[in-house]
């Protein structure tokens, strides 16, 4: 078994939020995806992938910003991983 990896970044912490940014990883060896290599993200949102058979196996913690910092631009928080096992 191989494991392909699926991150999406959506817009908010709710898993059936839209998706914002995401990157995926083949450990199969059947494709080789690179960032940027598509306008169109792979799902609508993290719900849409669990519905194809993507398994949750991450999600990033929530944490507050700090006071005055509410509106600084910095990375995508919302982060979600996903994995599916293939022969």
């Amino acid at each position: 078994m191989r494991q392909r990896v699926l991150v999406l970044y959506l817009a908010t912490s709710a898993l059936d939020a839209q998706v914002v940014g995401w990157s995926s990883y083949d450990g199969t060896g059947r494709t080789d995806p690179t960032a940027g290599d598509g306008e169109t993200p792979p799902y609508e949102s993290g719900v849409a992938a669990l519905r194809d058979g993507w398994r949750l196996f991450q999600a990033s913690q929530l944490l507050p910003p700090a006071p005055g910092h509410e509106y600084d631009t910095s990375f995508l928080k919302h982060e979600f991983f996903f994995e599916k096992l293939e022969p």
